[in-house]
């Protein structure tokens, strides 16, 4: 029996994005239920096109209109994804030579498409410019690569700087600048670097700084977006071109666990707008730019798993779905966590159930990591019910092991 005093557990933040009808969870209109026979098979992820283009809406709205919006499609690469996200956004940002293959065949615009990542290979620095998109140089090897494409091929390299600040984005999941980081150029070496890229004949055109991702506090981006400002206007006076584009990175969050809050982004779009004001005065070429991913998908998709059966082991109920971490590497906690917590999760064909009971969702692989859920308050459920996992539109199926163990891919859908 509880005590009286003790503190509430802390709870998921509400997951209203999807409606619910007849105790069914409706995605883009249809029943959990029907949309699975249309698709065919378990387990899947689903994406809501109506919810993609609204998070796009909501963003435009909070920021400054002179404030650009890339989309990081490492967030997720379904090229029926990035084709519906290059006609929502400003400019797609690629990390590999396949990632850049799936942007420029779904249409994107070659001139809004940026290139980073710490290790680009000759053959993937050769392509970028022969397409025409942006190089984020992130190492003095890949000046000399891309001053013998250019001569090679007769088209100057367009390039920009990924810099490694001397500060971190405060509270993010991921640190992705700050220390030291195989990510760009240290700081205090840019001005060098900046110099070789003038020597070299290269197009210069800005900076990218990227201090972290998966942050929640508004005031811990805002701060991290003014000392990349000051950064970079500290850097442009190296730079042997004047600034065009100047990428401040993104690390907007979304609430994954009990106890999180969602971002408020009424602080971010006035710290933004005091930034474009000074760059109109003091960088009068240069273009903001904010580089999402999760921020924009993570919300709008859904993982969704069949149970194949109900166990019993010392009064604990085990609920075996057909897809686990193979799936949704994520959701076990093995990307990324130190301790393991849940993502909201819920039975989605029974979501108005007023029976309920205490269960773990496990995978059908034969590892206990296969893990989707611990001890959760559930709606009690029997084989052929359907397991929902939220906030799975970024990082779900190109960021899993799917060839694990040899059990079949997993299916993605965007509705």
């Amino acid at each position: 029996m509880s005590q009286p005093n003790a503190p509430a557990l802390p709870t998921h933040a509400p997951m209203t994005q999807f409606a619910i009808a007849g105790g069914q969870l409706l995605i883009a209109g249809q029943p959990l239920e029907r949309l699975a026979a249309r698709i065919s098979q378990t387990p899947f992820y689903v994406y809501d096109r109506g919810l993609l283009a609204r998070r796009v809406a909501e963003l435009r709205a909070a920021l400054p209109a002179a404030v650009r919006l890339h989309y990081a499609m490492k967030a997720n690469p379904m090229p029926a994804l990035v084709g519906l996200m290059a006609g929502l956004v400003d400019g797609i940002d690629v990390a590999s030579a396949g990632e850049l293959k799936i942007a420029l065949d779904t249409g994107a615009i070659a001139r809004e498409i940026s290139f980073a990542g710490p290790g680009k290979r000759d053959g993937e620095l050769r392509q970028a410019v022969a397409a025409g998109v942006l190089v984020n140089l992130e190492s003095c090897r890949e000046v000399g690569i891309l001053a013998a494409v250019s001569a090679e091929l007769g088209v100057p390299a367009r390039v920009a700087l990924r810099v490694n600040p001397d500060f971190e984005l405060k509270g993010s999941g991921m640190k992705m600048g700050g220390g030291a980081k195989q990510f760009g150029v240290d700081a205090e070496e840019a001005p060098r670097l900046l110099k070789e890229i003038g020597a070299a004949g290269l197009q210069f055109e800005g900076f990218h700084l990227f201090a972290g991702s998966q942050n929640l506090r508004a005031e811990a981006i805002c701060e991290a977006q003014q000392q990349s400002w000051a950064l970079a206007r500290r850097l442009a006076d190296h730079a042997p071109a004047p600034v065009r584009c100047l990428n401040l990175g993104g690390g907007f969050g979304i609430p994954y666990f009990p106890g999180e809050q969602r971002l408020d982004l009424a602080p971010i779009g006035a710290n933004l707008a005091e930034l474009a004001a000074r760059a109109a005065a003091e960088m009068p070429q240069a273009e903001l730019v904010i580089e999402l991913g999760r921020y924009l998908v993570g919300e709008a998709g859904i993982y969704v798993t069949r149970i194949i059966d109900r166990k019993i082991s010392r009064d604990r109920v085990f609920l075996v779905v057909d897809g686990g971490l193979n799936h949704h590497l994520s959701a076990s906690g093995n990307f990324g966590q130190v301790l393991r917590k849940n993502y909201p999760v819920a039975i989605g064909n029974r979501m108005n159930a007023a029976e309920r009971e205490i269960a773990s969702v496990v995978g059908p692989l034969c590892t206990p990591l296969d893990l989707l859920a611990e001890s959760m308050d559930l709606p009690a459920a029997q084989p052929g019910d359907l397991v929902v996992i939220f906030q799975s539109g970024a990082y779900g199926a190109s960021a899993s092991p799917q060839a694990f163990l040899g059990h079949p891919a997993v299916i993605e859908a965007l509705v």
